[in-house]
């Protein structure tokens, strides 16, 4: 096995709960209406970061499906799954999307950088410093 690169997600992002490893950029989630049997998921265009498992048949509650688990590329803990083929015409735009758990993610938000707080005095406390 190589050696492992992490690509680092500028901004608001999703990481994986275990390790925080950046796992999608949250301008890349197309629908936070997805449900798995844990509870919320949500229907990403693209994540990172990440490998896949081997394609497997699975029955979904939207029908069979071609699905690739999804796994995090530090711990190797699985987030959720790749759609690959959807056999109902109706699912197809799915292909190609990843579905991750939202019980298996966490959502970060970087602090805006505060522009004062790395200036230098004011002015009037350098008056009265001088």
């Amino acid at each position: 096995m190589g050696r492992i690169f992490i690509v680092d997600l500028q901004g608001p992002c999703f990481q994986c709960r275990h390790c925080k490893t950046p796992v999608a950029r949250a301008e890349d989630v197309l629908s936070r209406s997805f449900n798995c049997s844990r509870g919320r998921a949500f229907l990403f265009s693209e994540v990172v970061n990440v490998t896949f498992g081997e394609q497997l048949e699975r029955l979904l509650t939207s029908g069979l499906h071609t699905v690739e688990d999804i796994f995090c590329c530090f711990c190797g803990q699985i987030l959720g799954w790749k759609y690959v083929v959807a056999h109902d015409k109706n699912e197809t735009y799915k292909e190609g999307k990843c579905i991750l758990e939202r019980w298996r993610i966490v959502e970060y938000v970087p602090e805006e950088s505060n522009v004062d707080a790395n200036a230098g005095p004011s002015a009037s406390e350098a008056e009265n410093n001088a």
